[in-house]
């Protein structure tokens, strides 16, 4: 996900580091435990000889403190035919976050680990436990797997949560939030969080929430109930019943919609479409808009593609759309990930040989033997597409 904002403002993501645990893997580097701890260690370390102390125990404690950052699904909950709210109870070193970030989750799809990113749909819970809520995407290897064969007790692999597309503090008098398909789960998130203080804010909000159609609308009651609460005022936009939103349209567009826009600081989140059209309206208007956007702004007229090659083995072919992550993954390669935009760095490999295409600028990368390092060239695989026959380097 990226969050920007414009006119001339974009917000940036920084890249989060999990802080792996101590464990007698790496007993060369680790000064040695004094006293009695350091004595019961090493005799439990013996007595699960081959294994080590830590694997046992991620087994029986994967929730510890110390371990690998993981959470449990606790409940699965069909929101509608096609998405599910996931409930999660995370581990212990989970840190939290704001309203309107987003995680990153690491499930098991046929034995290969995949990491997506979703956004987190709830405010502050008693239980600790914290939720995301995914559209199961045609084609989708980890959101197909959550919405549809996710099932309590299995469990996920996280990192900290991130993002910048969360609200201002102290709260703008005024503020339009407008939304598309799942573009309202990190709204849904903020507002949740808004609505279960003590005091309720006095900001006026206008909601615009856009969907395909009314049974594919996520959350539509529990807004609505927001609305009959007199929380916010909520516009509902169904393509089957009104069309195509046209953002820019004098008598039908977001104008006619929300009059009084100009006075409304403005948040959104959806398809690249509805988001370019937002932000070219909003900067002609001279008003300031922050995004928040699942895929990153992709060039058009792609490259001819070609086949991508892994030193592990496999090869696949991909034309100039799909990007390297992707066409790996297809081939059955454990590909690093992370965010998916761009924006996180966890997906990089070096290119050893051939040209690969940026999809956001077109940018072409060739690396050549004899000409380029030995190492070869680090690229990010999840906006890189192959622009020729190309190979790359994933044993790491």
């Amino acid at each position: 996900m990226t969050t920007t904002a414009v006119p001339r403002r974009a917000a940036t993501t920084a890249a989060s580091t999990v802080k792996a645990p101590v464990s007698a893997r790496q007993a060369a580097t680790t000064p040695a435990r004094p006293g009695l701890r350091g004595r019961v260690r090493r005799l439990a370390d013996a007595a699960v000889t081959p294994l080590e102390l830590d694997d046992v125990l991620d087994v029986f404690h994967p929730l510890r403190a110390g371990a690998p950052l993981r959470g449990r699904i606790v409940e699965v909950c069909a929101e509608t035919e096609d998405s599910a709210t996931i409930v999660i109870k995370p581990g212990k070193d989970w840190s939290g976050h704001v309203p309107g970030q987003y995680v990153r989750v690491g499930a098991e799809v046929d034995g290969v680990r995949l990491w997506r990113t979703y956004s987190l749909t709830h405010g502050p819970r008693r239980d600790g436990c914290l939720s995301i809520t995914v559209k199961a995407i045609p084609g989708g290897l980890v959101s197909q797997h959550l919405v549809h064969s996710a099932r309590p007790g299995q469990m996920l692999q996280l990192a900290p949560a991130q993002g910048d597309f969360v609200l201002p503090d102290p709260l703008p008098a005024k503020l339009l939030l407008v939304t598309a398909g799942s573009g309202i789960t990190p709204v849904i998130g903020m507002l949740r969080n808004l609505y279960s203080r003590a005091t309720t804010p006095a900001t006026d909000i206008v909601l615009v929430h856009v969907n395909a159609s009314e049974s594919s609308a996520i959350f539509r009651d529990e807004l609505r109930e927001h609305a009959e609460a007199g929380h916010i005022t909520l516009v509902e936009r169904y393509d089957d019943r009104d069309g195509l939103l046209d953002v820019a349209h004098p008598e039908t567009g977001l104008a006619s919609l929300v009059p009084d826009l100009d006075d409304r600081l403005a948040y959104a989140c959806g398809p690249a479409g509805l988001l370019d059209a937002l932000e070219s309206f909003h900067a002609e208007r001279g008003l300031a808009l922050t995004t928040e956007r699942f895929r990153p702004v992709v060039l058009g007229d792609a490259g001819a593609g070609g086949t991508v090659t892994f030193t592990s083995g496999p090869s696949a072919e991909a034309d100039g759309e799909t990007p390297l992550l992707d066409a790996g993954e297809s081939a059955g390669v454990l590909m690093p990930s992370g965010c998916r935009i761009g924006v996180c760095f966890g997906c990089v490999l070096p290119l050893k040989q051939g040209a690969v295409r940026d999809l956001r600028n077109g940018a072409i990368t060739q690396a050549v033997p004899g000409e380029t390092a030995p190492e070869g060239i680090p690229i990010q695989t999840c906006i890189n597409a192959p622009a020729g026959d190309c190979s790359l380097d994933d044993a790491g």
